[in-house]
């Protein structure tokens, strides 16, 4: 596995699952890691839990919505370690409900969040990544290569998502640094837990299908493998694999599937 001792790895929207859990990883590879995300308290705790097994982390409270706040953060990282050579562009939610229900505040809201966020967070991150060599993770969605009913938002964003990373892969060429976008499958996350106002109901039903789960912890492993190898695009799950195949050469059928249940 590829060594990420004394790199300095920012990670967004890192306040709980997959973002958690790839610090976690980046730490157990050897990262100097830096934490952002708005819940200033679950940094706190993760930066501890992280400490004791013998990590460095620390955290760097940020809104991915506010332009200054990013900036900022940037800003704030270089001047706390000298540097920064990965950074992962996590933060993200879903809004849910057909197309018909949802207002212009709902379509706001969430590419503010998953669209804009990431786009501003390459930004600010980009000038250092050129520095240093390193590396950018953009997290997309299986959702990017295909749509289901009263996902229509979420898909929206996604796809938005991967058309940024592909446009970085080319803008990025020969800089010496890099664009990575990854498109998960079933995760064991809280986003479905999430309202469309971007609030947590930890009571709330996770509808997704638990067989095609995966951890949290699994997931960031082959995520930051993905990372560590430059992977212009990476899907996982092998379900995600399949969907994200048939979603993009297939869509007559996956229309057809959808619309015969």
């Amino acid at each position: 596995m590829h060594s990420f001792k004394d790199e300095v790895v920012w990670i967004t929207g890192a306040s709980a699952g997959i973002g958690a859990a790839l610090a976690r990883e980046f730490s157990n590879r050897g990262a100097i890691v830096c934490i952002s995300a708005r819940r200033r308290e679950r940094l706190e705790e993760l930066v501890a839990t992280i400490g004791e097994a013998g990590g460095q982390a620390y955290a760097f409270p940020c809104d991915v919505t506010v332009e200054d706040d990013v900036a900022a953060t940037v800003r704030a990282i270089v001047e706390a370690h000298g540097k920064l050579d990965c950074a992962v562009a996590n933060a993200g939610f879903g809004v849910s409900g057909r197309i018909e229900s949802l207002s212009a505040e709902d379509w706001r809201r969430q590419f503010d969040v998953n669209v804009v966020g990431a786009a501003i967070t390459a930004k600010y991150a980009l000038s250092e990544l050129r520095q240093s060599h390193g590396r950018l993770a953009l997290v997309g969605s299986v959702m990017s290569m295909l749509s289901t009913p009263k996902a229509g938002a979420y898909s929206a964003s996604k796809f938005a998502v991967r058309s940024i990373g592909q446009t970085l892969s080319l803008e990025l060429h020969g800089s010496g640094a890099s664009c990575t976008t990854i498109h998960p499958g079933y995760v064991a996350t809280e986003i479905a837990l999430v309202d469309n106002n971007g609030v947590l109901h930890e009571d709330r039903e996770d509808r997704r299908p638990a067989k095609l789960m995966w951890p949290a912890d699994k997931a960031a492993t082959v995520m930051v493998n993905a990372i560590a190898r430059r992977k212009r695009e990476f899907v996982f799950t092998g379900h995600g694999k399949l969907g994200g195949y048939l979603g993009r050469h297939f869509p007559g059928f996956v229309h057809f599937a959808q619309t015969r249940r």
